[in-house]
C-alpha cells in the first residue's frame, strides 16, 4: 500500500492566470503545467524575486549563465520565450517590459500566498510527444482551432491547405496541443520541410516514432506498429512530396484503425475520406465603417499586427491617427499571418506610415518565373521581397547564405558559414538579432540551447536569393567545414559527456550533414573536403548506428584518395577502420572485413599511430572470435596488451575486457571471469559510468560488453541466476543509452542465450522480438542473421545457410540444440578448435553414439569422460554437469546405479543455486531415479 503525501505549507505566486510555485520551479495555467525551459524559469524566478524594480541584463546573464560568456542575444531570446509563454501582450496585458540599455521588469500585479504542497491535482503525466513547447499565441484563429479539435477526432484525416504563410502550422501545432489528452499513445510531429527524397520519408517518420523495425520496409513495420495504437499524426509541409505522402497516408489508415493524422499542405493529398479544411486569412478591417478603435480591434489581423509590433517594440501602442494607416496595411498585405509579422517587425524602424508608405511604393509581384503562384502566394513573396529591401546589404547577405541549412542551427554554426571577407565573424550576432526581430528567423529552444531556423518558405527565398548572387558554390564550402568542426568537437565530446547531451547537442545537424557530403563528393563538390567529413562524422554515424550509411560516404572517400598523386595515410587509416567496423557488423567476418582491418593495420605501424593500431588489431580479433577461431584471437590479445601497457591509463578496461572476451572463448573461464571482474572494477571507478564508454575495435559500450561478459561466464562455471541477472543488467544500460549496436550485442551473446539455457520461454520470445526489431532498425545485417538463426531454433523461421556463418554462431546454436551440431562443429571440437564449447560437443557427439541401433557404449563413455575432464579444466561446470547427466544416464543403463548416484550427486552438489533450470531439473530428476 502506498503512504499517503505529506503536505506541507509552500509560499505560491499568482501572476494573472497563473499560479507559480518557486521552490517546485512550476508555473500552473489552469491546472495544467506551462512548459518553460530552465534558462526561462530561472529569468522569471529572478524577476519575481525583484518585482517591479529593473533587474539589469548581466546580473540576469550571471543568474542564468553562471559558468559561461554568452551573447546578449541568448537573454534575448529567453525572455522572448518566456513572455510567448505567458502570452505577453495578448489582450493588452503585459509582464515584462524592457527598459532601454538597462534591463527587464515584472510589471504585472502578483500576489504572495502560503498554500498546502501536493494539493494541487497537478497533471504529472501526459501521453508522449514531440510537439514543441513554448507555442505563440494564437491569434484570429481560436474558432477555426475549436472546431478543428472535434473534427480530427471525428475524422481520421484532416488536411489543413492553404498557401504559404497563411499559418497552416501554427494552427495545426495548436489543435496538437490541445488534443494531448485524447490520444493515449501520443501526439507526434513530423516536419517534412527538410526531406527531399520520397525514400526518406517513411524512415524519418519511423526514426520520429523510434520505432521497433521488424522488416526492411518502413512502411510495413510502420502499419504494424501503429496498427492496435491511438495515436494522432501531424504531417507537416507535405506539398513538395504530396504524392508519397498520400500513399504513405492511405497505408497506414487503412493498416490502423485508431489513427488519425492530422495534415498541412498547399494542396489536398486527394486521398479516400479526407477532410479538406482550408485556412484562409486573417479577418482585416473594411476600408469604411472601422473608424472605431474597438470595433477595429476585433478584426484579427489587425490584432496580430499589433500584438507583434508590441513584441518587437515595447513602447509601442496604436494611436487613433494610426487606425486606419494599420487597417490599410492588414489589407495590402491580404490577411497574411506571415507577411503581417514581416511588415510588423518593420515598425519600430520606419513607423506606421513609414511601413505602408515603403510597402505601397515598392510592393512587387513575383518574378516572370512564378507567375503560376497563387495570388496570396505572390502577396507573401512580394512582402518577403520588400523585407529583404529593407534589410542592410549585411543582413540581406546573412540571410541568404542561412538558407544553406536544413534545419535548425546555433550562433555558432551561422557565424561560420556567414562569415566572409565581406562580414566579420563578430558582426554575425547582431544581424542574426535583427533578423529574429524581423521575423525572417525564427527562435527555438531546446533543453535551454537556443537553436534558430527559417521557416521553409523563407529559407526557399533565401536560398533562390544565394544562387541568384553567386554565393551558393562558396556558402555550401563553409557549410561542409562547419560541419567538419563541429563533428570533430563532437568527436571530442563523445564519452565524456551523457550519451543523451552529446545526441541533443550534435544530432540536430544529421540533415546538414548528409547534404554536406553529397555536395562534397558531387562534380562541383571538394572531394578532399569531403574526405575530412567523413572521418570527422564518424561518432555520430556510430552513435545513431547509422553504419551502412557511413560506409557508403566511406567508399566514396576512399574512391578520391585513391584518386590522388600522394594520399593522406591517416586520413586512409581512419576510413578503413570504420569500413572494417561497418562490414563486421552488415556483413559479418568476410575477407572484405579482414581486408580492411589488415590495411588499417599496415598504416597505422606506417603512421605510428599507437591507438588506431590497437583498433585494428581488436577489429580482427572480433572477426577472429565470430568466424569461432578462439586460439588466434587469443594470441592477438596478447599482442595488443603489450602495446597497451605502452598507452594511456583509459586504455586499460577495453585491453583487460576484450583479454577476458579472447580467454573466455578459447575456454578458460576462470581467467575470463578474472579479467571480467577488472574491467569491471576500471568502469566502477570511472566517473563518466553512465556515458557511452568506448573502448577500441568494433565499438560497444564498454560497460554493456563487460557485463555481457561476466554473465556468459557466470553462467559457464555454474551461477545460472547471477549470469541471468548479469545479462539484464548489460541488456537494460544498452537500452538506457539507446545504443543499437551494443543492445544487439548483447542479445545476441547474453541475454537471449541465456533466457534459453533457463529455460525461460517468454523472455526469450520478447528478448528475439527486440533483436530482430533492433538489427533491422540499424541495418546490421550481421546480427540480423543471428536473430534469424535463434528464430530457427526456436523454430519460428528457416534458418540462413550455416555455410557461411561457421564458428560463433554454429557453436552457440549446437549448445542449445543438438540438431545444429553437424560435421563441421563436430570437427572442430574433435580437433580442439572448438575453446569454449568443446566439452559440450564431444557430450553431443558421445549421445548420437549412444541413439545408434548399435550403440558404441565404450566409445561414448570414453568421450564422456574426456569431455567432463575438459569442462573441470576450462572451469564450466555447467557442461561438466551436463556431462556427469549423460554419464549417469550411460551408466543406469549399464546396471551401475550406485556409480551414476556417486558420480552425479558430486557435480551437482556444487550447484548452489538455479535449481529450476532445465538442466539441474534434469539431473535432480535423475538422481531421484538412482536413489529410488
Amino acid at each position: 500500500m502506498s503512504q499517503p503525501s505529506t503536505i506541507t505549507s509552500e509560499r505560491v505566486v499568482t501572476l494573472g492566470p497563473y499560479r507559480i510555485y518557486p521552490h517546485r520551479r512550476l508555473v500552473l495555467e489552469i491546472d495544467r503545467p506551462l512548459r518553460l525551459g530552465s534558462r526561462a524559469m530561472d529569468i522569471l524566478l529572478m524577476l519575481l524575486e525583484n518585482a517591479g524594480a529593473v533587474v539589469g541584463k548581466d546580473q540576469l546573464i550571471a543568474r542564468v549563465w553562471p559558468d559561461s560568456v554568452v551573447e546578449e542575444i541568448n537573454l534575448r531570446v529567453h525572455v522572448a520565450a518566456l513572455r510567448k509563454a505567458l502570452g505577453d501582450g495578448h489582450s493588452g496585458q503585459r509582464y515584462i517590459i524592457n527598459v532601454p540599455q538597462r534591463g527587464y521588469s515584472l510589471v504585472a500585479p502578483l500576489s504572495w500566498q502560503e498554500t498546502e504542497n501536493g494539493t494541487d491535482g497537478v497533471q504529472q503525466s501526459a501521453p508522449p510527444s514531440n510537439l514543441p513547447p513554448h507555442l505563440s499565441r494564437i491569434i484570429g484563429r481560436a474558432e477555426v482551432v475549436s472546431r478543428l479539435v472535434k473534427l480530427v477526432r471525428k475524422q481520421r484525416l484532416v488536411t489543413l491547405v492553404g498557401p504559404g504563410g497563411i499559418g497552416k502550422t501554427m494552427v495545426a501545432l495548436h489543435v496538437a496541443e490541445l488534443l494531448l489528452e485524447h490520444y493515449p499513445q501520443g501526439v507526434y510531429l513530423l516536419d517534412l520541410a527538410p526531406l527531399n527524397e520520397p525514400a526518406a520519408v517513411a524512415a524519418k517518420l519511423a526514426a520520429t516514432l523510434k520505432l521497433p523495425r521488424h522488416s526492411d520496409e518502413p512502411v510495413d513495420d510502420l502499419a504494424n506498429f501503429l496498427a492496435a495504437r491511438q495515436m494522432l499524426l501531424v504531417l507537416d509541409n507535405c506539398e513538395h512530396l504530396i504524392d508519397v505522402i498520400a500513399v504513405l497516408a492511405d497505408a497506414l489508415l487503412k493498416a490502423s484503425p485508431r489513427l488519425h493524422i492530422l495534415a498541412t499542405s498547399r494542396e489536398a493529398l486527394r486521398i479516400e475520406d479526407e477532410y479538406v479544411r482550408r485556412i484562409g486569412p486573417l479577418e482585416c478591417p473594411p476600408p469604411v465603417g472601422a473608424e472605431d478603435r474597438e470595433q477595429a480591434l476585433r478584426f484579427t489581423a489587425l490584432q496580430l499586427l499589433v500584438e507583434r509590433a508590441r513584441a518587437s517594440q515595447d513602447a509601442f501602442e496604436l494611436t487613433d491617427s494610426e487606425l486606419p494607416i494599420a487597417s490599410e496595411l492588414c489589407r495590402r498585405l491580404d490577411g497574411i499571418p506571415l507577411a503581417i509579422e514581416l511588415a510588423a517587425a518593420q515598425i519600430g524602424n520606419l513607423g506606421m506610415r513609414g511601413v505602408l508608405a515603403q510597402l505601397s511604393a515598392d510592393f512587387r509581384l513575383l518574378p516572370p518565373g512564378r507567375r503560376t503562384a497563387l495570388p496570396r502566394q505572390k502577396t507573401l513573396y512580394s512582402t518577403l521581397d520588400w523585407s529583404h529591401d529593407l534589410l542592410t546589404p549585411r543582413d540581406q547577405a546573412c540571410l541568404r547564405r542561412l538558407g544553406i541549412f536544413r534545419g535548425r542551427f546555433t550562433l555558432e554554426s551561422a557565424s561560420a558559414v556567414i562569415a566572409a571577407s565581406d562580414i566579420a565573424a563578430d558582426q554575425v550576432p547582431q544581424s542574426i538579432g535583427q533578423l529574429v526581430g524581423k521575423s525572417l528567423v525564427q527562435v527555438k529552444i531546446v533543453e535551454d540551447q537556443v537553436y534558430y531556423r527559417l521557416l521553409e518558405t523563407t529559407r526557399t527565398y533565401a536560398l533562390e536569393k544565394l544562387r541568384h548572387a553567386g554565393e551558393l558554390p562558396a556558402t555550401q564550402q563553409r557549410q561542409a567545414e562547419n560541419c567538419s568542426t563541429l563533428l570533430s568537437h563532437a568527436h571530442q565530446e563523445w564519452g565524456k559527456i551523457p550519451r543523451q547531451r552529446w545526441l541533443d547537442r550534435y544530432a540536430y545537424c544529421l540533415d546538414d550533414l548528409r547534404s554536406a557530403l553529397d555536395w562534397g563528393f558531387s562534380a562541383t563538390g571538394i572531394g578532399a573536403l569531403a574526405v575530412r567529413l567523413t572521418v570527422a562524422s564518424t561518432a555520430l554515424w556510430q552513435a545513431l548506428s547509422l553504419l551502412k550509411e557511413h560506409e557508403r560516404y566511406v567508399g566514396k572517400a576512399l574512391a578520391v584518395l585513391q584518386g590522388q598523386v600522394a594520399p593522406c595515410p591517416q586520413l586512409e587509416l581512419a576510413l578503413r577502420l570504420v569500413q572494417g567496423n561497418a562490414w563486421y557488423h552488415t556483413q559479418g567476418g568476410k575477407p572484405a572485413t579482414i581486408a580492411a582491418f589488415v590495411m588499417a593495420r599496415q598504416l597505422a605501424e606506417r603512421c605510428n599511430d599507437f591507438n588506431a593500431e590497437l583498433n585494428a588489431i581488436s577489429g580482427l580479433m572480433a572477426v577472429n572470435l565470430s568466424s569461432g577461431h578462439y586460439r588466434e584471437a587469443l594470441e592477438q590479445t596478447r599482442h595488443f596488451n603489450k602495446l597497451c601497457r605502452l598507452g594511456p591509463a583509459e586504455l586499460a578496461p577495453s585491453a583487460i575486457r576484450l583479454q577476458g572476451l579472447a580467454e573466455h572463448f578459447a575456454g578458460n573461464q576462470t581467467l575470463a571471469r578474472r579479467f571480467a571482474e577488472q574491467a569491471r572494477a576500471h568502469l566502477s571507478r570511472d566517473e563518466r559510468r553512465n556515458h557511452f564508454t568506448q573502448g577500441f575495435g568494433v565499438q560497444y559500450d564498454q560497460e554493456v560488453a563487460v557485463l555481457t561478459l561476466m554473465a556468459r561466464t557466470l553462467w559457464l562455471q555454474g551461477y545460472p541466476e547471477q549470469a541471468w541477472q548479469m545479462a539484464d543488467q548489460a541488456l537494460q544500460t544498452a537500452l538506457r543509452i539507446d545504443h543499437g549496436t551494443s543492445i544487439c550485442y548483447t542479445l545476441a551473446l547474453s541475454a537471449w542465450v541465456i533466457a534459453q539455457y533457463n529455460g525461460n520461454s517468454a523472455a526469450a520470445d520478447n528478448l528475439l522480438r527486440l533483436f530482430h526489431e533492433r538489427a533491422l532498425a540499424h541495418n546490421l545485417r550481421f546480427f540480423h542473421t543471428w536473430a534469424r538463426h535463434y528464430s530457427a531454433l526456436a523454430g519460428s523461421e528457416h534458418a540462413p545457410s550455416m555455410a557461411d556463418y561457421q564458428g560463433l554462431i554454429s557453436d552457440t546454436l549446437a549448445t542449445l540444440d543438438p540438431r545444429f551440431a553437424d560435421e563441421a562443429v563436430l570437427d572442430r571440437a574433435a580437433s580442439g578448435e572448438a575453446g569454449w564449447v568443446t566439452a559440450e560437443i564431444l557430450r553431443v557427439k558421445a549421445t548420437r553414439l549412444l541413439a545408434r541401433q548399435q550403440p558404441d557404449q565404450i566409445a561414448a563413455e570414453c568421450l564422456l569422460a574426456q569431455a567432463a575432464a575438459i569442462a573441470r579444466q576450462q572451469g564450466a561446470l555447467a557442461w561438466e554437469l551436463r556431462c556427469a547427466t549423460s554419464l549417469a544416464q550411460l551408466r543406469q543403463r549399464q546396471g551401475r546405479r550406485q556409480d551414476a548416484y556417486v558420480l552425479l550427486a558430486a557435480v551437482y552438489g556444487r550447484f548452489s543455486e538455479g535449481f529450476a533450470t532445465p538442466d539441474l531439473l534434469k539431473a535432480k530428476q535423475l538422481l531421484d531415479e538412482l536413489q529410488g
